[in-house]
C-alpha cells in the first residue's frame, strides 16, 4: 500500500530561520528611527538657543538674572506683602505677582468646588424646576468663552457700580463703589497670638478626636458624639483665652475722602471680576464631573440605604458621595489645574497676577524675555505638579479609607 506522506520542504526551514532575522531588523530600524528623532530634537533645541543668543547679542541684551535685584520703579495696585516702587526690586515684584495668583487660584478652587457640587447634585434633583435651572446654568456657562465672561463681569457688572461720590454705605462699615469693595481691616493686638494658638490647638484636638472616634466605631460599632466637645475646643476655649488676653482685636474702618476711600481693606474690581469668572466657569465643569460620579455609584447602594431607613441627605452624605469621590477626583484635579492656568487671563482686566506683573511689566522694562518667560513657565509647572500631588494623595486616602 502506498502512503501519502510528504517529505519535509527545505524552504519552510529557511522561512523559520528568516523570521528572527527580520524581527531583529525591525528592532534595529526602530532604534535607528528613535536615535534620529533624538538627534533631530536636540538639533532643533540647539538651533533655537543659538538663534536666541544671536538675537539677544544683536539687540545688546545681556542674558542672565542680574536684573532680579534691580529697582522695579513701578507701582502694583494689590500687594499682599510690603512693596514700594522706589525701593523694591524686580524680584520683589515677582513675589507680589505670585502671591496674587495663588490668592485668586486658592479662593477660586474653594468657591468653584462648593458651587460645582451644589449644581451637580441639583442636576439630579427630582424637582423639575431645580434640575432644569441647574442644567441651563451648565449649558450656558460651558458654551461661552471664559474671556467673554471675564469681560462681562468687569465691564457690565462691576464698573457699572456707582462712582466715588455715589458710594453705597454697607452695614458694618463697608463702602461699595466702582473702585472696589472697602471693608473694615482687623488690627491684632499683642495678646492675639494666644487666641490663635488656642484655636489651632482646638482644631487639631478635634481632628484627632474624630479620627480616634472613627477608628473606635469601625472596631466596636459604637458611635461617639463629638459635637459638644468640638464646640468647646474650637469656640469656647479660644473665646475664653481671647477675653482673658484683653480682647486684643480692633478694626480700622474705611472713610470717604475727597478723591478716594481711606483705610480699610480694598477688594479691587479686577480681583472680583477674575474671581467671579473663574468660579462660575469652573463650577459648571465641576458640576458635570460630580453628576457623572454620582451616577457611577451602583443603584443598589442607594436602595440598600433606603432599606435601612436612611434619609436622602444622609444617604447622599454617607453612601453616595464617599463612593463617587473615587470617580470624581481625577477629572476634578484637571479642573483645578485649568482654573490655575486660566487665572493668567487676569491681564485682560489688569489684575496684577504673575503674568501681568512679571511676564508683562517686568519683561517690558528689562527686556529679559527668555529668563522671565522661563521663570513664569517653571512657576506654573510647579504649582500644577503640587496641586496634582495633593489631589493624588487625597484620592489615595479616600481609596484606603473605603476598603
Amino acid at each position: 500500500m502506498m502512503t501519502n506522506s510528504r517529505p519535509a520542504v527545505p524552504g519552510s526551514l529557511r522561512a523559520d530561520s528568516a523570521r528572527p532575522s527580520s524581527r531583529h531588523a525591525r528592532q534595529a530600524g526602530n532604534i535607528a528611527l528613535q536615535i534620529a528623532l533624538l538627534v533631530g530634537g536636540v538639533g532643533v533645541i540647539y538651533a533655537a538657543i543659538h538663534n536666541a543668543a544671536q538675537n539677544l547679542a544683536s539687540a545688546h541684551i545681556v542674558s542672565g538674572f542680574a536684573f532680579w535685584n534691580n529697582t522695579a520703579g513701578f507701582d502694583i495696585s494689590q500687594t499682599l506683602i510690603d512693596y514700594s516702587a522706589s525701593t523694591s526690586t524686580f524680584g520683589r515684584a515677582f513675589w507680589v505677582g505670585l502671591l496674587n495668583t495663588l490668592l485668586v487660584a486658592g479662593i477660586g478652587i474653594v468657591l468653584s468646588t462648593v458651587l460645582g457640587f451644589a449644581v451637580g447634585i441639583a442636576r439630579l434633583s427630582r424637582n423639575w424646576l431645580v434640575a432644569h435651572l441647574a442644567g441651563g446654568y451648565v449649558e450656558l456657562i460651558r458654551n461661552v468663552p471664559l474671556l467673554l465672561q471675564l469681560l462681562f463681569w468687569y465691564n457690565s457688572v462691576l464698573i457699572a457700580l456707582p462712582q466715588l461720590h455715589g458710594s453705597v454705605a454697607l452695614p458694618g462699615g463697608g463702602i461699595l463703589n466702582n473702585r472696589g469693595l472697602f471693608l473694615p481691616r482687623p488690627e491684632f493686638g499683642a495678646g492675639f497670638g494666644y487666641s490663635a494658638v488656642a484655636l489651632t490647638f482646638g482644631v487639631a484636638a478635634t481632628l484627632a478626636a474624630r479620627i480616634f472616634a472613627r477608628r473606635r466605631q469601625d472596631r466596636t460599632g459604637e458611635p461617639t458624639r463629638l459635637l459638644w466637645w468640638a464646640f468647646g475646643l474650637v469656640v469656647v476655649v479660644p473665646a475664653v483665652v481671647f477675653v482673658a488676653a484683653g480682647a486684643p482685636l480692633s478694626f480700622s474702618y474705611p472713610t470717604m475722602g475727597r478723591f478716594n476711600v481711606m483705610g480699610g481693606v480694598a477688594i479691587l474690581p479686577e480681583f472680583a471680576a477674575l474671581l467671579l469668572a473663574l468660579t462660575v466657569y469652573t463650577a459648571a465643569f465641576i458640576a458635570e464631573v460630580v453628576r457623572a460620579g454620582v451616577l457611577a455609584v451602583p443603584h443598589g447602594q442607594i436602595e440598600a440605604a433606603q432599606a435601612l431607613g436612611l434619609r436622602s441627605g444622609t444617604t447622599l452624605r454617607l453612601v453616595i458621595v464617599p463612593q463617587a469621590m473615587r470617580v470624581i477626583i481625577p477629572p476634578l484635579t484637571s479642573q483645578y489645574l485649568n482654573l490655575i492656568k486660566n487665572s493668567s487671563l487676569a491681564v485682560a482686566v489688569g489684575y496684577p497676577d504673575l503674568v501681568q506683573v512679571f511676564a508683562g511689566t517686568v519683561l517690558n522694562l528689562t527686556g529679559q524675555a527668555v529668563e522671565v518667560i522661563a521663570i513664569t513657565m517653571a512657576v506654573y509647572l510647579a504649582i500644577s505638579l503640587v496641586t496634582s500631588l495633593l489631589m493624588n494623595l487625597y484620592g489615595y486616602a479616600v481609596a484606603v479609607e473605603e476598603r
